[in-house]
């Protein structure tokens, strides 16, 4: 390890919990350094998120989208990776505990960054959970794509009526980007590919895309709020604006506490919440869970302990939280790292300053909008081109890009999905989609 010398006193333990973006930018920047890393995760690998309705719609293997953690700082002496669950922390002692096959071990810290990132909320309506469907994992993404695969096996033998068509109508709840994107890829899925393999006539699948509010993508301007509902009206999936999710069932759900949809398919992209790592820090909360934190990232009122990403709650100029956007998690987690250097060496720590680059979402083939840097607005084919290059530059690894360009590029010249797999789930993944998002 750089700066530390047989017989001097050893270097400063930073513990980084969470391997997504925030987790390992922060790591990244302490790598080399003369601190000794610990990164903490209940995987071992990182999970490009963005591309997991992707996965879910058979467009990409699960594989593509993670990447190992171990080789990601091969020859960083100074950064070792633990995997398991955080159970305990104590911040009084610098001490916490992770569940480690099992067995509780417990782990002396100098210094904490929690990168745990978020799960999905449903605002106290938590008997909407268990009749579901969320994309927060990779074991989210294939759990849904079996069972969307599994409907369309089942709808071919049934004669055209309710039962038939109730299973064929997916609900996607949430006009944000992870809503529009994944109710325009299961659309393509249905109505172009497999309806195309099955020699029975009308398989054609309806979906459906809920929104409370009166717009779709809230943080766009008018504009391309307004261009996404035409394209993914365009593309063929329903959009009802306005609708509040009242109630869930496994057969239907009820909106605005009268209409009812018949369905087995409940995609929930509706909000965010931090991840129940944020309880066990014994501090003030936010409404959704989030820690509070200075503009240094530091949590507030407690001392080298920093919070960043999706579980960070800090506001900007204008009194607006920052999004939970993998550039911001990015961002933060280099800067906690930074400042966690600079008080090491008896230095001011530096505010954040977020340096955005704009905002996108894509919508189906060839349909997409785009803010870049805020100011230029694209939609259509040359969003759709600049929302492929930007997520293939932010995937780890030169196989995984290339194996996605390759799959989006027959996809696209095809309309074929190959990785079309039901593969069975057993017991304990069933049982582990009924626990808390954070959970083991």
């Amino acid at each position: 390890m750089d700066g530390v010398q047989k017989g001097r006193a050893k270097p400063p333990v930073v513990v980084i919990l969470g391997a997504g973006f925030g987790g390992l930018f922060a790591t990244r920047a302490l790598s080399g350094k003369s601190v000794d890393v610990l990164l903490v995760d209940r995987n071992n690998f990182h999970t490009f998120t963005p591309l997991l309705y992707q996965v879910a719609t058979s467009a990409l293997e699960p594989g593509e989208i993670a990447y190992p953690v171990r080789p990601i700082f091969r020859g960083h002496n100074n950064v070792r990776f633990l995997l398991g669950n955080v159970i305990s922390i104590d911040h009084a002692a610098k001490l916490i505990t992770v569940l480690v096959s099992g067995k509780a071990q417990q782990v002396e810290y100098d210094y904490l960054i929690i990168a745990t990132g978020s799960a999905p909320t449903y605002f106290g309506n938590h008997n909407f959970r268990p009749h579901s469907f969320e994309l927060r994992t990779l074991q989210d993404a294939i759990y849904l794509r079996n069972h969307v695969l599994s409907l369309f096996e089942e709808a071919v033998w049934l004669e055209e009526g309710a039962a038939r068509k109730a299973l064929l109508t997916i609900v996607v709840v949430g006009g944000g980007p992870t809503g529009l994107e994944t109710a325009g890829a299961v659309y393509e899925l249905y109505n172009h590919v497999l309806s195309q393999e099955y020699d029975h006539p009308n398989l054609q699948a309806r979906v459906i895309l809920v929104e409370q509010a009166d717009h779709l993508l809230r943080p766009y301007p008018p504009k391309l709020q307004q261009s996404a509902l035409k394209q993914v009206e365009s593309l063929g999936v329903e959009v009802m604006l306005g609708c509040k999710v009242t109630d869930v069932k496994k057969t239907h759900i009820e909106l605005n506490g009268n209409a009812r949809i018949e369905t087995h398919t409940l995609i929930w992209a509706a909000g965010m919440k931090g991840s129940s790592v944020s309880e066990l820090l014994g501090v003030a909360l936010t409404r959704a869970s989030l820690i509070p934190v200075e503009p240094t990232m530091q949590v507030s009122g407690v001392s080298n302990v920093y919070a960043v990403g999706d579980i960070a709650y800090l506001q900007d100029s204008e009194d607006r939280a920052y999004p939970m956007l993998i550039p911001v998690a990015q961002q933060q987690g280099t800067l906690a790292a930074r400042n966690i250097l600079s008080n090491i060496r008896g230095e001011a720590a530096i505010a954040f300053e977020y340096k955005s680059r704009g905002i996108m979402a894509t919508i189906g083939r060839s349909r997409a909008v785009a803010w870049i840097y805020h100011r230029f607005m694209l939609t259509g084919w040359l969003a759709w081109l600049a929302w492929l290059g930007l997520h293939l530059i932010m995937l780890l690894g030169f196989r995984n890009r290339l194996n996605v360009f390759v799959n989006w590029v027959w996809n696209y010249l095809t309309y074929d999905r190959s990785i079309r797999l039901i593969l069975p789930i057993n017991t304990k993944q069933t049982n582990a989609r009924n626990k808390s998002p954070d959970e083991g």
